[in-house]
């Protein structure tokens, strides 16, 4: 009888402990998405530099 009230509460105990071991996982996940795709495009601009302004080879306009 005690053997068995010993291993329901251990069996609840380990549940207990994997619930909040998952909880934390689970409230980790929106950050790390978040995270991927701030990665994904700063990778995207490092492949892809800013262009330099296009040169201005044409001459001003000429006042009246």
């Amino acid at each position: 009888m005690d053997d068995t009230v010993i291993i329901i509460l251990a069996i609840a105990g380990v549940a207990s402990v994997l619930l909040y071991v998952i909880k934390g996982f689970l409230d980790q996940v929106p950050e790390v998405i978040e995270s991927a795709g701030r990665i994904r495009v700063s990778w995207q601009r490092f492949k892809q530099p800013e262009l330099p302004p296009p040169a201005d080879d044409e001459e001003p306009p000429l006042a009246a």
